[in-house]
């Protein structure tokens, strides 16, 4: 990779819109831009500067623009930055951009800008991440731990912790320079202590992933249920739009349909399935499977029922329910045809009662599935890990901390505790980016969006 290149992108979404904002980065950023820019002199230009002006090929005037300088080292980059707004027309971005292209630019690769960021240590690898996490942020749930984990949160959690270990293994380190005279720099039992410390701090971030993993990606809920209790009706109420086909006969729905919907800042994912019920039908049968499988993966199933089902038919799939060892919310619907017994059987069961054809229950639905969750209590300002990633490589550090534990209380000499330290240092620095290989950032970077 040449740093030494200048690369441009436009960095607002493709398409027609009011504007569209084309970046440069890189030494000749603003010397490349100067020279098709009709306007001030940019390269006498104070950094953080907006200057209006043409963008000219040759005579030829392309468009009126707003260029605005970030000159190196007080830029997203550390290098000097130009961002040109010009009007969205497509035509204009890409005359634009061949232009300067032909001066001497270079198309900017996915996530370039931000890589260069990394590499020129404008924030560490977790912060880097947590940049296309907040990009793809859908809700404030998961906008709040993008933002804490790119504000450093994260990588100031495991700094401390590094730092900590980095003095007990040169400590070590000493003691292998002097292995001749049997001495101990480092005291064993602070470094049982300190490890323990690290092991409790490691385990903590490494539970929270799951919580982490959901604010990120949503809560996967499925609505399950026999044929033609109304679970397409529900998902059409719950999004208010006809998303899912709604017919009388039974087994309509043979496949999943997936749709998310934001509930107190929070994303949920909503999979209506196939009617669960033998089928002679190969194409239902299929869609039961797959109904099955959705059960497995949910965050909370919501099982529904109508008022015609027995309480003995709907006491029969709760047992099924529980056998898969996921929370599940039971919900009875067409809640208008119940008798005043009826429904109190259906209470001592403790369903939520809806009419999802006339959209009844409903706001009562969106809180009880808040509750079950459990996720809007959740303090965003802590540490979340929301990345397989940084988990892997924090179990990776725990098991290397747990042998060095263990040789502790054996007897063996120094320089296996080193390697054992050394070892959970490296995983720790793989977070960050203190330790880094060429695959690990083109696997990273290559997934953001051409222009950041």
């Amino acid at each position: 990779m040449n740093n030494q290149d200048t690369i441009i992108a436009l960095s607002t979404p493709s398409g027609s819109g009011a504007i569209g904002v084309i970046r440069l980065s890189g030494p000749e950023a603003i010397s490349l831009t100067n020279a098709v820019f009709a306007g001030k002199d940019l390269e006498k230009q104070a950094t953080h500067t907006l200057h209006f002006g043409l963008i000219k090929d040759g005579d030829h005037i392309i468009d009126e623009v707003v260029a605005s300088l970030f000159v190196a080292p007080k830029s997203y980059t550390k290098e000097n930055v130009v961002e040109i707004s010009c009007h969205g027309s497509n035509y204009i971005i890409q005359q634009i951009i061949n232009l300067l292209i032909s001066k001497g630019a270079r198309a900017a690769k996915p996530g370039e800008f931000t890589l260069r960021a990394f590499l020129n240590g404008a924030f560490d690898l977790s912060q880097a991440e947590a940049v296309a996490d907040l990009i793809a942020s859908n809700s404030k749930a998961s906008h709040d731990v993008a933002m804490q984990q790119m504000r450093g949160g994260f990588a100031n959690e495991l700094k401390g912790l590094r730092e900590q270990l980095i003095h007990f293994a040169s400590m070590i380190e000493l003691e292998l320079d002097f292995a001749e005279e049997d001495v101990e720099f480092a005291n064993r039992e602070q470094l049982k202590n300190l490890v323990n410390k690290i092991n409790y701090v490691l385990q903590r971030l490494i539970s929270s992933f799951e919580m982490g993993n959901v604010i990120k990606n949503g809560v996967p809920i499925v609505i399950a249920g026999k044929p033609n209790v109304g679970k397409s009706t529900l998902l059409n109420a719950l999004l208010n739009e006809e998303r899912a086909i709604v017919s009388d006969i039974a087994g309509t729905t043979r496949d999943t349909i997936e749709d998310e919907l934001t509930i107190g800042g929070i994303v949920f994912r909503f999979i209506d399935t196939a009617g669960i019920r033998d089928t002679a039908d190969i194409i239902e049968a299929l869609g039961v499977e797959r109904t099955l499988e959705k059960m497995k993966q949910a965050k909370l199933i919501i099982y529904m029922a109508d008022a015609a089902q027995s309480i003995a038919e709907i006491e029969e799939q709760i047992r099924g329910l529980a056998q898969l060892g996921i929370p599940y919310l039971i919900l009875v619907n067409k809640a208008e045809l119940l008798t005043d017994t009826q429904r109190k059987a259906f209470e001592a069961l403790n369903v939520v009662f809806v009419s999802a054809k006339a959209k009844q229950g409903i706001d009562e639905l969106k809180t009880t599935l808040l509750e079950q969750v459990n996720l809007h209590h959740i303090n965003t300002s802590e540490t979340l890990v929301t990345n397989i990633r940084h988990v892997e490589a924090l179990k990776q550090t725990e098991h290397a901390l747990q042998r060095v534990l263990t040789n502790v209380d054996n007897p063996v000499t120094s320089d296996f505790l080193a390697m054992d330290i050394k070892q959970a240092l490296h995983y720790l620095g793989e977070i960050t980016g203190t330790v880094t290989t060429d695959d690990l950032l083109e696997n990273i970077f290559t997934k953001f969006c051409i222009g950041k």
